[in-house]
């Protein structure tokens, strides 16, 4: 049986109620899911203070507390895990950003306008991701998968069950949807 297999068989006894399906599954998972932590974070600015393993940690105990999931498979496991992990760092660069716009003073140099810049710009991203939720999902999931997942196309394909070949298609779609949307001459 193969590690994938493996995991899909601990999502599906660990819906099922058994209990002791959620420790193999956090065995199986957790090496994963670092992988997945480290590629997210290499977006993140060079000096961030959210550690992989910390990263993990949140999104592995959100994932597990999460009442009447479903799982379906392992591609459906870390699908979700990379909407969480997304969700975790934008919650944490939103706060970031409030707490620059709350302090009393604030020294303007090179780093601090830098680390407020990505930031600003992981917001932007998930703002107009949420927006482009709205309009076409499944874009917006090739887009989560991809970029957040680090998934490759055949993975995204597999994990949405369409041909690589609509996966390629709605990934330079959307990318040029966002890439409009973000533009800073767009019109909201």
């Amino acid at each position: 049986m193969t590690a994938s297999d493996q995991i899909t068989q601990c999502l599906l006894r660990w819906s099922n109620g058994q209990e002791d399906a959620e420790r193999e599954l956090m065995r199986l998972v957790v090496p994963e899911m670092r992988k997945l932590a480290r590629h997210c974070l290499r977006r993140e600015r060079p000096n961030h203070t959210l550690q992989p393993t910390a990263l993990v940690n949140e999104a592995y105990l959100l994932l597990v507390d999460a009442k009447n999931v479903r799982w379906e498979d392992r591609s459906h496991f870390f699908a979700m895990a990379s909407r969480v992990m997304r969700n975790i760092l934008v919650d944490y660069a939103r706060r970031r950003l409030s707490y620059k716009r709350d302090a009393l003073c604030v020294t303007l140099d090179d780093v601090s306008s830098y680390v407020a810049g990505v930031s600003a710009e992981l917001v932007a991203l998930n703002d107009s991701l949420d927006a482009l939720f709205r309009l076409d999902p499944r874009k917006a999931r090739v887009v989560e998968l991809r970029f957040f997942g680090g998934m490759t196309v055949e993975e995204t394909a597999v994990a949405l069950m369409v041909s690589p070949n609509t996966i390629i298609r709605d990934w330079s779609l959307a990318r040029a949807w966002l890439r409009r949307q973000m533009s800073p001459h767009a019109v909201s």
